[in-house]
C-alpha cells in the first residue's frame, strides 16, 4: 500500500535486497553446517579409534564449502539481476589476463587437487623428499599449501605445485624397519668367524620381533685394515620409530654376548709400527 501511495523507486529495490538477504542467510547456515558437520565426524571417529581416512574427509569438507560459495554467489548475481552469461562470458574473455596473473595460485590449487587424487601422502604421514629439504610429519593440506611439521618442531609451508615436480618419499607406509650393521673383529680371531656368524644367525631366527619372512643374512664380508667383518641384514616387524630402537639394541647387546662367549674380541683401529732392529733395541734399554 506505501508502496502504490507513494511510488517512490526505493521500494522497487527492496524485493531484491530481500532475496539477497535470504540467500546470504542460507548459505551462511549451510557453510557453517558443513564445518560442524566434518568437525563432528572427525570427532567421533577419533574418539571412538575408528580407522579412516582424514585427508579424504577434509578434502570433501572444502570442496563442499568452495561449491557452496561459488553456488551462492552465482545465486546473488542472479539475485541481483545481473545475467550469469555475461559474467561467464566476461571471464571468458579476462580468462588468460586471470590466467597469468594467478598462474601460480592455480598452479598450487591443481597441485593440492593432485595430492588428494594420487594420495602420495595423508594428514599425519612422515615424508620426505631427496630433491629437496623437505621432511618431517604433515599436518595440514591446504588448497595452497601444505604444511609440514620438522623433527625439530619448526613448521615447514610447501606450495602444492612443488610436489608435482619432485620425488616424495613417504615412510610413514613401511612394512617393515630394516637393521644394516656391520660388526668387526679382530684378526686373531677370524678362526672364530664362521661359528660366530651361525651364532648370530640362530639368534636373529629366533627372536620375537623380527620378520623372517623377509630377507635375512649374517655372513663373514671383507679383510679390514684392522678388523675381519661380518654383517647382519635383516628386518624388524614392528615400524615404529623408538620400538625399532629398542630391538636395534637388543640384537646388537645380543650379537656383542655371542662374540664374548667365543672368546673373541671387537676390533678397533690400529696401527703397526715396524722399526728397525736396532731402534727397538735402543727403545728397550
Amino acid at each position: 500500500m506505501i508502496k502504490e501511495a507513494t511510488q517512490q523507486s526505493i521500494f522497487a529495490s527492496a524485493a531484491p535486497l530481500r532475496d539477497l538477504g535470504i540467500v546470504f542467510a542460507l548459505s551462511w547456515f549451510l557453510y557453517r553446517l558443513a564445518i560442524n558437520v566434518e568437525a563432528n565426524v572427525i570427532a567421533i571417529h577419533e574418539q571412538q579409534d575408528r580407522h579412516y581416512d582424514k585427508t579424504t574427509a577434509v578434502a570433501l569438507g572444502k570442496l563442499v564449502r568452495l561449491s557452496l560459495i561459488i553456488t551462492s554467489t552465482l545465486v546473488a548475481l542472479q539475485t541481483l539481476g545481473i545475467s550469469i552469461s555475461g559474467v561467464l562470458a566476461f571471464g571468458g574473455v579476462g580468462g588468460i589476463a586471470i590466467g597469468f596473473a594467478a598462474r601460480d595460485l592455480l598452479a598450487n590449487f591443481f597441485g593440492a587437487l593432485m595430492v588428494y587424487w594420487d594420495r602420495p601422502f595423508n594428514v599425519g604421514d612422515w615424508i620426505r623428499s631427496p630433491d629437496r629439504e623437505i621432511e618431517g610429519t604433515v599436518e595440514d593440506i591446504g588448497w595452497r599449501l601444505t604444511r609440514i611439521r620438522t623433527f625439530d618442531q619448526r613448521p615447514l609451508y610447501v606450495p602444492n605445485s612443488v610436489f608435482t615436480g619432485i620425488v616424495v618419499e613417504n615412510p610413514s607406509r613401511m612394512a617393515n624397519r630394516r637393521i644394516n650393521e656391520t660388526i668387526a673383529i679382530r684378526y686373531a680371531d677370524i678362526d672364530k668367524m664362521a661359528a660366530i656368524v651361525t651364532d648370530v644367525k640362530a639368534m636373529l631366527m629366533a627372536h620375537a620381533e623380527i620378520d623372517t619372512t623377509k630377507t635375512l643374512m649374517v655372513n663373514f664380508d671383507t679383510f679390514n685394515q684392522s678388523s675381519v667383518d661380518f654383517f647382519i641384514y635383516t628386518f624388524t616387524k614392528t615400524t615404529n620409530w623408538v620400538e625399532f630402537h629398542h630391538i636395534k639394541q637388543d640384537v646388537l647387546l645380543k650379537i656383542a654376548e655371542i662374540v664374548a662367549q667365543h672368546g673373541a674380541q671387537m676390533a678397533f683401529p690400529t696401527t703397526t709400527l715396524d722399526l728397525p732392529e736396532q731402534v727397538m733395541v735402543g727403545l728397550q734399554k
